[in-house]
């Protein structure tokens, strides 16, 4: 099949091509055979643009043909660009349209499942099975063309800086790095596996040690683990390490790639605010808080000790790391009993044993807990968190410092949405360097202590010699960037001695011969004069997330999978053949 190559993309037109003889290649958006005049918008990745054809004796046969056109048809136009008689605000082209002199259909299309249009209809599901259908929206066209930008934005910057873009391998030695690994079997070596990488964090550490300064890279990544809202089982990210380097540096250079990034987008990011991690917990409740509204926490535990026999309240006063914490939601006395019950269930969620409540009226302070709490206690409780009538108390105790605090951060969340203090604001940023995070972590499964972040990442040395006094008190030297509520990075130093390497190790219970047979080729590169060295990984997902105004990861990434980690489109992951299984020596039971 030939057909003309096209002049220029369908939605590029403009007054300022008035006059100017057009060849349109594209889709059938929509027809319109209004009775002797037809209309129908043709669509490509740039837009939409609207065709006219007006009958007459040179061009009656022209539009015969055409109103055989359906939705989705393949077609090249060519025809004169002139004003339209009614200007279309809502379309970039709204003031042209292209008087069609001849038309191609190139290929006709079935029925397609859905309605291809902006404003969708069609479940998520649907839309994932067809999801080369739906990609033709202008809106996920858009997305990704924005993805696009941000990483030619970083490619540039980095390069600017001296950064070397460097691949890392895909198939790689399993070893632990906070989540389970995807593994591939070798047909080579009869019971032996590749793991795809978690992030390629120990080989850009052996490229510091190799001496080449600073690597960057947009890096695939892959964790086989449960899914949220905001997670793929692949991701890509923005990856970055550099030598003789300190916490300052690194965050400079970081924090500069997302202000043009930004930039380059035409968005201005305000100044990075910068919280410590016990700082972050305390008044927000998260360690990646939306900083774009208040509601901010109040401990309250030193506030009641000795002042109520209220058993929920002992039971965390009673506790080295209890905490009792409230956050007021301005406006919501008036709340039903049945939105209350619901708040209550939404904090059980993330632990809580119950809800305590209060609403402070005209006529005084209403509460669950009113037969436990004294007038004096109730009214100091309103005082210190700032309540005024008409606003509502929420108050939350635990044992565990931590998840007191959770907790807290979660109801901060919900009444953020109830009270719709986020509407409109989705291209408001308000971003924050989060420091001094704990090296490590209590798992709750096993009771043991687990990396935070990483194992190679160094710890604060003056906490290190404390570390007798328990692991809880350890603080990482180590860095989180959030904006709006998502975390979209996290970084450090490295450790980059070989003895300290070991001695995190052996902290965490991980045993000589494991540490020989996982991160034997590691600890022997840094008997080789391994440099301080530092850096960061940045969620490209996550930043096309924010920078496209959707809360849903999909929406900018071309391919995705559901929640359930499946690939709706071609069934991913299948069955394989029989004989695919046996030169892999695998047998499935």
């Amino acid at each position: 099949m030939t057909f003309q190559q096209r002049t220029h993309l369908a939605g590029s037109l403009r007054a300022e091509h008035i006059g100017q003889h057009v060849i349109i290649n594209g889709w059938v958006a929509v027809s319109r055979d209004l009775g002797g005049v037809l209309f129908f918008d043709m669509r490509d990745r740039s837009g939409k643009l609207q065709c006219v054809i007006q009958p007459s004796e040179e061009t009656m046969l022209l539009y015969e043909e055409a109103k055989r056109l359906r939705a989705e048809y393949v077609v090249s136009v060519s025809g004169v660009v002139r004003r339209r008689e009614k200007v279309n605000p809502k379309m970039a082209t709204g003031e042209v349209e292209v008087l069609v002199d001849a038309f191609d259909v190139l290929n006709e299309s079935d029925v397609p499942p859905f309605e291809i249009k902006e404003e969708v209809t069609a479940n998520e599901d649907l839309r994932l099975k067809y999801r080369y259908l739906d990609l033709r929206r202008p809106n996920l066209a858009n997305n990704l063309a924005i993805r696009h930008k941000i990483t030619q934005s970083i490619r540039r910057y980095f390069d600017e800086r001296g950064f070397l873009e460097i691949e890392t391998p895909i198939l790689m030695k399993a070893t632990p790095e906070g989540a389970r690994d995807f593994l591939v079997p070798s047909r080579l070596h009869k019971g032996k596996f590749y793991a795809l990488p978690q992030s390629p964090q120990i080989y850009k550490q052996l490229l510091m040690v190799s001496g080449l300064d600073r690597y960057f890279q947009i890096a695939k990544c892959f964790r086989d683990e449960d899914l949220r809202a905001d997670r793929q089982p692949e991701f890509t990210q923005l990856d970055v390490e550099m030598s003789f380097t300190n916490e300052e540096v690194v965050q400079e250079i970081m924090e500069g790639s997302l202000r043009q990034t930004w930039s380059d987008l035409g968005y201005t990011l305000p100044p990075f605010k910068r919280l410590t991690y016990k700082t972050a917990m305390e008044r927000y409740g998260s360690d990646k808080p939306d900083l774009r509204y208040g509601l901010e926490i109040t401990t309250i535990t030193e506030l009641v000790r000795g002042k109520t026999e209220f058993k929920v309240f002992q039971d965390a006063l009673e506790k080295k790391r209890g905490v009792i914490g409230a956050v007021v939601a301005p406006k919501a006395a008036e709340w039903s009993r049945k939105q209350l019950d619901q708040l209550t269930e939404h904090a059980k969620i993330y632990g809580a044993g119950g809800l305590v409540w209060m609403k402070i009226t005209e006529s005084g302070v209403e509460s669950s807990a009113k037969k436990f709490l004294s007038d004096e206690v109730t009214s100091s409780i309103a005082a210190a968190t700032g309540a005024r009538v008409g606003d509502l108390i929420l108050i939350v105790s635990h044992v565990n410092w931590e998840r007191a605090y959770t907790i807290l951060g979660a109801l901060r969340s919900e009444l953020a949405k109830r009270l719709g203090l986020l509407e409109g604001r989705s291209f408001e940023f308000a971003p924050l360097w989060v420091t001094d995070m704990p090296m490590f972590e209590l798992d709750e499964a096993t009771g043991e202590f687990v990396p935070k972040h990483h194992p190679f990442t160094s710890p604060n040395l003056e906490d290190w010699a404390r570390a007798s006094e328990g692991l809880e008190h350890i603080r990482a030297r180590a860095y989180d960037i959030v904006v709006n509520g998502y975390e979209l990075g996290s970084g450090s130093i490295r450790i980059h001695d070989r003895k300290l390497q070991i001695e995190v190790f052996d902290m965490l219970k991980i045993s000589k011969e494991e540490q020989q047979h996982k991160f034997g080729f590691l600890l022997e590169a840094f008997q080789y004069g391994a440099p301080p060295h530092g850096g960061m990984a940045l969620g490209i997902d996550r930043i096309a997330m924010l920078c496209c105004g959707t809360e849903n990861i999909r929406d900018v990434i071309a391919f995705p999978k559901t929640t359930s980690m499946q690939s709706l489109m071609d069934d991913a992951p299948s069955t394989v053949e029989p004989y695919q299984l046996r030169d892999l020596h695998i047998e499935i039971k």
